[in-house]
């Protein structure tokens, strides 16, 4: 095993809460390089109380890439290995020796295991691979924001997914520059189809329904969205926004168009059969249920939604099974919800009520 050097680097602004978690877990590191943004509390000094090396640059009008390129150019040359990680991300014990052995001198890119959210049990909900371990040159962040790590020369990438890093984010953050910076994202590159699918799902968290729906469909019609998971994502936003103006014969349009963009997907099933469970057509909703439960692995893309994989799809399906007289089914699904969510007294009592059935 090659003694390669490892550079952490990271942007950050008013993240002190995170500081001495996020040293703690990258302090087997070789050299950790922050560039702070323009923090007013004891983000600068806390890191510094730590030995961290730390920049300091205001970037107005900010952008995300033009910050973390900044950041990149600040690791010195004679580093191998770069690892991109916010403050609110940790790495678990181990990475090192796993990185290292993973690592060679053909290697330019890593992807590991990204825990990006947890449900209320600590358990991961979302979780994808992820890839901003890279080498030393080569690369380029782009995008003002979503900003992507960008490859100049041919890349070998590594999937090693033993390395894990969990998320674990600032709630109380603001999202408010997202939007404007999508919008000024696709502006800038009109032909980019996945800043285009990120632009129409920021509408939709904004429930611009209509803003939604147009560029959703433009990301759809775009040469280069050939990518059927994504495209399964964006025919199920749309159906969330015509379900939410009331337009439900839409919705269950686009949700199929969904399903058979990407049949190896649970998210569509789930979604239509809530449409199905709202308006007590328990034979459908069941149905499109089973198909999901069918599918029994996740994706490890982001993609992936914590409500395809966490209780609610059993607990929908356990109420489905009881309405349609299948109670042995309805016990054995409402046990795997309380799995997941044991402290839910609403799941407890279903279980007792489908149990005297027995």
């Amino acid at each position: 095993m090659k003694n390669y050097k490892v550079c952490v680097y990271a942007i950050t602004k008013n993240e002190e809460k995170f500081v001495n978690r996020w040293v703690d877990s990258i302090k087997d590191a070789d050299k950790i390089i922050v560039l702070d943004t323009g923090s007013d509390d004891n983000t600068v000094k806390l890191l510094k109380e730590r030995g961290v090396e730390v920049h300091k640059k205001v970037f107005n009008p900010w952008r995300f890439d033009v910050a973390r390129n900044e950041s990149l150019k600040l690791i010195p040359e004679d580093y191998d290995i770069c690892i991109c990680l916010d403050l609110d991300e940790v790495m678990e014990t181990g990475w090192k020796d796993k990185l290292l052995a993973a690592w060679d001198d053909d290697t330019t890119r890593i992807k590991y295991t990204y825990n990006w959210s947890f449900d209320e049990y600590g358990n991961p909900a979302t979780t994808f691979l992820n890839n901003k371990i890279h080498k030393r040159d080569g690369y380029i962040w782009t995008h003002p924001v979503h900003e992507v790590l960008t490859p100049i020369d041919k890349e070998v990438e590594k999937i090693v997914p033993d390395i894990v890093i969990n998320h674990y984010p600032d709630k109380m953050k603001s999202r408010s520059s997202y939007l404007p910076l999508l919008e000024l994202s696709v502006k800038e590159d009109p032909e980019d189809d996945r800043n285009m699918h990120y632009l129409g799902r920021e509408y939709m968290y904004y429930k611009k329904w209509d803003e939604a729906i147009d560029t959703l469909k433009k990301h759809l019609k775009m040469e280069k969205a050939t990518w059927r998971d994504e495209r399964a994502a964006s025919m199920r936003f749309i159906g969330r926004c015509y379900k939410a103006k009331g337009d439900i014969d839409s919705a269950v349009k686009w949700y199929v168009d969904a399903i058979n963009e990407a049949p190896h997907l649970r998210e569509a099933y789930v979604e239509l059969a809530f449409i199905y469970y709202e308006d007590e057509d328990y034979p459908t909703s069941y149905h499109y249920l089973k198909k999901a439960l069918d599918i029994e692995e996740k994706s490890k893309t982001y993609i992936n939604e914590e409500f395809a994989w966490n209780s609610f799809i059993y607990d929908l399906f356990s109420i489905c099974a009881y309405n349609l007289g299948y109670y042995h089914e309805a016990v054995e699904y409402v046990k795997k919800a309380l799995m997941l969510d044991k402290n839910n007294l609403r799941l407890q009592m279903n279980l007792e009520e489908m149990e005297k059935h027995i």
